[in-house]
């Protein structure tokens, strides 16, 4: 038996077995053999990068809650997170000149798998990422401080590309995630530059977009400034 065979074997016996080798369900998933073969190895590879953003969510989670107990201020106010759509994976892999593989999808993006974190302020970005980088089993594999050296359009943040280990029960995988750190502020003007430069049909002016950059400065005053506040109240306690 040659492995195409095996192939459909293995997956005729994933087949549940209240489902009938003569019902239409069966006939086509054994017609279509290699389309749902690609099917359940994209599904978990998706697993797999899901599974590394729970470990960087728990992560999180777990040091935001060691500032509470003992009595500290919080570095993260929120955490998101998101995988990117089977769309926008094979758009970016042509766009960067990649086959639309899965061996090129794992080997040449590293933001398949992203969190965001949302600090209150800028030295708290610094904190939650030098704890993070800390932990032996994460790996920092790329940094680019937007903060320090800002976008063009005035947009700011922190992204770093780390590896986790991701245990099956079989197998390990070293999984890049994508996480984005900025401030509260940051992230307003960030996802409202982005939903008026994305989600309108028509080139977005010259006046719009120096309006946009001296709003992102000022937004940036104004974060300096919070955190001077803060540091000022912090000394009265």
């Amino acid at each position: 038996m040659d492995n195409l065979d095996k192939s459909e074997n293995k997956l005729a016996k994933s087949v549940p077995a209240k489902i009938s080798k003569d019902s239409e369900i069966f006939k086509t998933i054994n017609e279509n053999s290699e389309i749902f073969k690609m099917a359940f190895k994209f599904q978990e590879i998706m697993m797999v990068y899901e599974s590394a953003i729970k470990q960087i969510e728990t992560k999180l989670e777990v040091l935001n809650k060691e500032y509470k107990v003992t009595g500290r201020r919080n570095p993260i106010d929120s955490v998101r997170s998101r995988i990117k759509s089977p769309v926008s994976i094979a758009e970016k892999l042509e766009k960067k000149g990649f086959p639309v593989t899965f061996q090129a999808m794992t080997e040449n993006l590293s933001d398949i798998a992203g969190v965001r974190v949302v600090c209150p302020y800028i030295s708290d970005i610094y904190t939650t990422k030098d704890m993070l980088l800390r932990q032996p089993d994460i790996t920092l594999i790329e940094e680019k401080d937007y903060i320090e050296n800002p976008k063009p359009s005035g947009y700011r943040s922190l992204h770093i590309v780390v590896e986790i280990p991701v245990y099956l029960s079989n197998t390990k995988h070293d999984v890049k995630v994508e996480i984005q750190l900025r401030t509260i502020a940051m992230d307003f003007w960030a996802s409202l530059e982005h939903e008026l430069r994305y989600k309108t049909s028509s080139k977005v002016p010259e006046s719009v977009r120096r309006e946009l950059f001296r709003v992102a400065e000022t937004i940036a005053m104004t974060d300096r400034e919070m955190e001077e506040i803060a540091n000022e109240l912090q000394m009265l306690d």
